[in-house]
């Protein structure tokens, strides 16, 4: 991907996803598998087209009615996929039958497979300088097709966001990867899109402290019982007990009222 124009005299298009979206607590979701959406990414490197990924699990689901600035960062996404299991299980409890759960560090794995083979240029952003010279190695080490355009630890202040910003786009990266909590993951993307000009850019949230080895990720049993939260809770118990209780408690309210919602 190395031969393309990214001058500035060519804005990028806004992609827009050809499949239709199904509704839920208000949030327009893309019923697509992994597969699909890696073909969606693959097309808008090729073709120099813009394209924001969304990622909802019930925490974000609950933290978008909370905040509405998050909520109207994440609706800006052009691509907004299933993270959590608990959506996936909601839709089909509302008949909405999304295909499978894609989560955002899969989805990372799969950008950086095809890149391999197809030489994406990436630029990591976001985690401790110490996470950040590790994901580079790890990406070297298990991607050598993969080229590192950049990386920035996610520690820098808001006056320095446009530099950065700059930087990303100096590096002619064909995707950005974001490892930022939400929601200045959200905002920091929707607020400099246009200057940063990646034409994928997708947030990760701690999907670079697993990468890195810092965090361990649930057995491929838990996942596959939608039960990786709870693994997280039993690594972090003191740290995440109380927000897992409260956003879960929360989304299953949602859900019920989704149920009994009239239908216009």
């Amino acid at each position: 991907m190395t031969d393309q124009d990214y001058s500035s005299n060519q804005p990028f298009k806004r992609y827009k996803v050809k499949q239709d979206t199904i509704k839920m607590f208000g949030i327009d979701i893309h019923p697509m598998g992994m597969s699909a959406a890696l073909d969606v990414v693959n097309e808008c490197i090729t073709s120099k087209q813009s394209l924001h990924v969304g990622m909802l699990n019930a925490a974000k689901v609950v933290n978008m009615k909370r905040n509405p600035a998050l909520g109207e960062d994440v609706a800006s996404s052009n691509l907004i996929l299933a993270d959590g299991s608990s959506v996936v299980l909601a839709s089909k409890i509302l008949n909405k039958n999304l295909p499978e759960r894609v989560t955002g560090i899969d989805l990372m794995h799969g950008i950086l497979e095809r890149g391999d083979k197809l030489g994406y240029r990436v630029f990591c952003l976001g985690a401790t300088e110490e996470i950040s010279e590790e994901i580079e190695r790890q990406i070297n080490k298990h991607y050598p097709g993969v080229i590192i355009a950049g990386r920035q630890n996610g520690y820098f202040s808001e006056e320095q966001q446009v530099d950065v910003a700059e930087s990303i786009a100096a590096s002619h990266a064909d995707v950005l990867f974001v490892a930022i909590t939400s929601p200045k993951k959200e905002q920091f993307m929707a607020k400099w899109g246009e200057i940063m000009r990646v034409p994928v850019v997708h947030g990760v949230g701690g999907s670079f402290d697993v990468f890195a080895g810092k965090v361990k990720r649930a057995p491929l049993l838990w996942q596959k019982m939608g039960m990786e939260w709870l693994y997280r809770v039993l690594q972090e118990p003191g740290r995440l007990w109380k927000r897992y209780l409260i956003t879960n408690t929360l989304f299953i309210g949602m859900l019920v009222k989704e149920i009994f919602k009239p239908i216009k």
